[in-house]
C-alpha cells in the first residue's frame, strides 16, 4: 500500500482491556474513543481492529490517531473501560492487573519522535489518575525517564506475573496505591511492539514454557525482541509473544527467510522478529517432543499494516474499521 502525507503524523495506541466475554461491553469501549458523549464522530481517529480472547479475558482494541488528537481517544476509552470494568470479579488465565491493563503508545508516521508520544503517554497517565479518581498508573518504555525500563522489567517489578500480585505492595508511579476496583495500569511509549501467538497441539504448560523460554530474547539463542509467556489455551498451549521492535539490523544468523520488517523513527533503523521466523522456531521445538502445531495469530497488525491500514480508513472516514476490514482486501 502507498505511504500518503495523511499517515506521516499517525500513532498507534494497543490498549488493552480486561473484559473479552462480553464483546458489547468491549465494542462500547472502542466506540468511546471514536465519539464524544453526544455521539459526534472524533475526526481523524480510527479504531482498527478489537482482538477479543475468551480464555484470557482480555481483549486489544488498536486505535489509531495523528499525534495530536489521540491522548483524548486512549483516555475516554479508559475512562468508560473503568466505569464497566471490575477488577474484584475478573477471571481469565493471562494475567493482568488492571481494568486497563495496557496502555503502549507506538509512533508510526515519520513526522512523530520518541519525544512526542512520551508527552502523550505521560499526559493520559496523569489524565487517567485525574478524570477516574482511585486510579494508578506505572511507566515504562520512553515514559519511563531517566531509566526507560521495557514493559516486562517493570510488569516483573510491579509484580503482573504473579498470579494474586499484593495492590498493597506497590507504589504506583501515578496516582494513589493500587485499588481492586481499578488495579494498575501500565502506560508507556515505545517502538512498535507485535503480539503473536503461537498454539501447540499439547496441554502440557510445562513444555509450553520450555519452548517459551528456549525463544525469549533473555535466553542465549533466543530470538531479539521476543518476550513469552506460555499460557493454556482452548484445551492446548499458546506460546503468546510480544515481538519488540529492535534497533538496528537483524543479526545475520536469523535473515534467511523471510526479510525482518523495518521502519524509522527520527532517523533510527529499527526491525522486528517476522512472525514466520517465531512460528518456525515454535514448530521447530515442539516437533522434537512430538508435539504439533495449531496455528499461528497476529494480535493487530505489524507495524507497516497498522499504518496502512489507518491511512485507508482515515481517508475514506471509516471510524469503526474493525467492522470493515473482513471484506476489505487491501
Amino acid at each position: 500500500m502507498a505511504s500518503s502525507s495523511l499517515g506521516r503524523r499517525l500513532v498507534a495506541c494497543l490498549l488493552n482491556v480486561s473484559e473479552a466475554r462480553r464483546k458489547d461491553l468491549v465494542e462500547t469501549v472502542a466506540k468511546a474513543a471514536l465519539y464524544n458523549t453526544e455521539g459526534v464522530r472524533r475526526e481523524g481517529t480510527t479504531v482498527l481492529n478489537i482482538f477479543n480472547d475468551y480464555d484470557y479475558n482480555r481483549s486489544v482494541i488498536t486505535i489509531v490517531s495523528s499525534i495530536d488528537s489521540i491522548r483524548e481517544a486512549i483516555l475516554c476509552a479508559c475512562e468508560k473501560a473503568c466505569g464497566l470494568i471490575d477488577m474484584q470479579t475478573h477471571t481469565g488465565v493471562h494475567p493482568c492487573m488492571g481494568a486497563v491493563d495496557l496502555i503502549p503508545i507506538y509512533p508510526l508516521g515519520e513526522e512523530v519522535r520518541a519525544e512526542d508520544c512520551t508527552k502523550e503517554a505521560l499526559a493520559v497517565a496523569q489524565g487517567l489518575t485525574e478524570r477516574v479518581q482511585g486510579t494508578s498508573a506505572f511507566l515504562f518504555g520512553w515514559a519511563d525517564f531517566p531509566l526507560q525500563r521495557g514493559l516486562a522489567h517493570r510488569r516483573k517489578e510491579m509484580g503482573w506475573f504473579k498470579k494474586m500480585p499484593d495492590l498493597r505492595a506497590i507504589r504506583a508511579d501515578v496516582g494513589p496505591e493500587p485499588q481492586k476496583r481499578f488495579g494498575l495500569t501500565g502506560v508507556g511509549a515505545s517502538p512498535y511492539v507485535m503480539n503473536c501467538n503461537v498454539t501447540i497441539d499439547t496441554q502440557d504448560v510445562s513444555l509450553g514454557r520450555s519452548i517459551a523460554k528456549a525463544i525469549r530474547e533473555s535466553t542465549p539463542g533466543g530470538l531479539p525482541g521476543v518476550q513469552v509467556l506460555a499460557l493454556p489455551h482452548e484445551g492446548a498451549v499458546e506460546i503468546a509473544c510480544n515481538v519488540e521492535s529492535v534497533k538496528g539490523n537483524p543479526p545475520d544468523h536469523l535473515t534467511a527467510g523471510e526479510p525482518w520488517p523495518s521502519f524509522s523513527i527520527g532517523g533510527e533503523s529499527y526491525c522486528h522478529a517476522p512472525a514466520s521466523l517465531i512460528t518456525a522456531r515454535v514448530a521447530e521445538l515442539a516437533g522434537r517432543q512430538g508435539v504439533s502445531m495449531k496455528g499461528t495469530a497476529l494480535v493487530g497488525f505489524t507495524p507497516h499494516d497498522c499504518r496502512g491500514l489507518a491511512e485507508y480508513a482515515l481517508s475514506q472516514g471509516i471510524a469503526e474499521f474493525w467492522k470493515e476490514q473482513r471484506r476489505i482486501r487491501m
